[in-house]
């Protein structure tokens, strides 16, 4: 599984991207045919929007691509709800394989 983690409009630091690759080794525990992970870690600019910490993240297996976009006032809050929600697309996909 190749991971690539990309920073947009900010240096994160490295007690930021431990937890990022800590998290997305788990991935592997869901399918173990991923090939890819692109992960985005974003900070919104507008001075008066509350939600300012954007995290996309995106998995690459085999003919598919899962995709999610989430936005919190934390990376580690943002991160941990798309992980959840990719982790969710992943279940289901392989439960309609399955079926």
């Amino acid at each position: 599984m190749n991971v690539n983690i990309q920073t947009v409009h900010f240096d994160a630091d490295v007690k930021l991207l431990a937890y990022v690759e800590r998290k997305i080794e788990k991935l592997s525990q869901f399918h173990d045919r991923i090939t890819n992970v692109d992960i985005y870690l974003k900070l919104d600019n507008i001075a008066h929007h509350i939600k300012d910490k954007i995290v996309e993240i995106k998995v690459r297996i085999p003919r598919h691509e899962f995709f999610v976009k989430h936005s919190c006032k934390s990376f580690e809050e943002s991160f941990d709800e798309a992980m959840d929600a990719v982790i969710n697309q992943i279940k289901k996909k392989k439960e309609r394989l399955a079926a």
